[in-house]
């Protein structure tokens, strides 16, 4: 007796299970409990009678800006502003900045351009010829605006991919100053060092 009502009970599950969602693409499935699997909505470009031109899909109202799309600052966000990359670095320069943008700059640049950005990673070493990672240290790259750096740095240039989404704004910046003082560091003569500290360095 107890044998056969467990039986019964285990062929009642089964048939159950089988009118669930998995019944079968073409079978409407048995909702015991709905579970918010079925309520009222609107799919992507399904028709609506509540609007005149019967779309359910709304543009955003005129003259509005999605949250997320805000940018109070156009050059710190972009590195352009109107039309021009930003000169300047707007990050105040001081000894926190460089270390985290050297921190940045040995996890994202180094593998390409080496820790010292003279382009010889490891990635150019096992891609070969077909991919050169820059040296940052030629003059034409010396002589770019720390906004065009920044720009590079987001949106990437030819074979080089960009980080916007991998790093943040503030990320970014710091890393074009510590690549400035990568530069100012191998194009430097003793000159450039305080005179209270050139016994230390020779």
């Amino acid at each position: 007796m107890k044998l056969s009502i467990q039986l019964a009970l285990t062929v009642a599950f089964l048939l159950l299970a089988a009118c669930g969602p998995g019944a079968g693409k073409d079978t409407p499935p048995l909702w015991i409990m709905q579970d918010m699997k079925i309520q009222e909505k609107y799919k992507p470009q399904q028709e609506s009678p509540l609007f005149g031109n019967r779309l359910s899909s709304r543009k955003p109202v005129e003259g509005t800006l999605a949250r997320e799309a805000y940018v109070e600052d156009e050059g710190y966000h972009t590195g352009i502003v109107n039309g021009q990359y930003v000169g300047k670095n707007p990050v105040e320069l001081n000894s926190a900045v460089l270390i985290h943008g050297q921190k940045k700059f040995n996890i994202y640049c180094a593998p390409c351009h080496d820790r010292t950005a003279s382009g010889g990673g490891i990635v150019g070493k096992r891609a070969g010829a077909a991919f050169q990672p820059a040296d940052l240290h030629k003059p034409e790259t010396r002589q770019k605006n720390d906004g065009e750096l920044y720009s590079v740095a987001s949106e990437g240039r030819r074979t080089m991919m960009g980080y916007r989404n991998q790093i943040s704004n503030y990320d970014r910046w710091a890393v074009v100053a510590y690549l400035r003082a990568l530069q100012r560091a191998k194009a430097g003569s003793v000159e450039d060092i305080p005179e209270s500290l050139r016994a230390e360095v020779r």
